[in-house]
C-alpha cells in the first residue's frame, strides 16, 4: 500500500456543489442565495453575533466577572495545620471550627506540607499520597 493509492470509501464524498451555473443546475441564477437583501449581495454580511440591530445577546446578558459560578470550594490543609488542632479525631466541621478552612468550604484535602508530630485521624477528608505517609508514619489513620 502506498500513498498515492489511498482514496476514500465509496460513498464517502459528494461531488462539489456548482453554484450559478444554469438553471439545469438546479441551483442556478440566484445560486442559492434567495432574492435581495444583504445577505444576497457580494461582500454583504455583517459581524458575528450582530442581531439586525437589536441588543445582541451578549451585551443584553449580565457580567459576572472572573470567578466560576460551579467552582466547587475545596480548601487545602497543610500537615502542621493538623498538628495544631486540639481534637486527634479530624473531619471537616473540625477544621471549619478551628478556622482552618473557610465557613463555605464543601471539601477538604491535606497536602504534605511541613511536618506532623502527632497522631491525628482523618476522616472524610482527602490526602495527598505524601500527606498519608506522613500522617501514617505520626501514628495516625486516615478514612476517606
Amino acid at each position: 500500500m502506498y500513498l498515492n493509492s489511498l482514496n476514500p470509501a465509496k460513498g464517502a464524498t459528494r461531488a462539489r456543489k456548482r453554484v450559478g451555473r444554469g438553471p439545469g443546475s438546479g441551483i442556478g441564477k440566484t445560486g442559492g442565495r434567495g432574492v435581495k437583501g444583504q445577505k444576497s449581495r457580494s461582500g454583504g454580511y455583517h459581524k458575528v453575533g450582530f442581531e439586525g440591530g437589536q441588543m445582541p445577546l451578549q451585551r443584553r446578558l449580565p457580567k459576572r466577572g472572573f470567578r466560576s459560578l460551579t467552582r466547587k470550594r475545596v480548601a487545602e490543609v497543610r500537615l502542621h495545620e493538623l498538628g495544631k488542632l486540639a481534637d486527634s479525631d479530624v473531619d471537616l466541621n473540625v477544621l471549619i471550627a478551628a478556622g482552618v478552612v473557610a465557613r463555605n468550604t464543601v471539601r477538604a484535602k491535606v497536602i504534605a506540607s511541613g511536618s506532623l508530630s502527632r497522631a491525628v485521624n482523618l476522616k472524610g477528608v482527602a490526602v495527598t499520597r505524601g500527606a498519608r505517609a506522613a500522617i501514617e508514619k505520626a501514628g495516625g489513620t486516615v478514612e476517606i
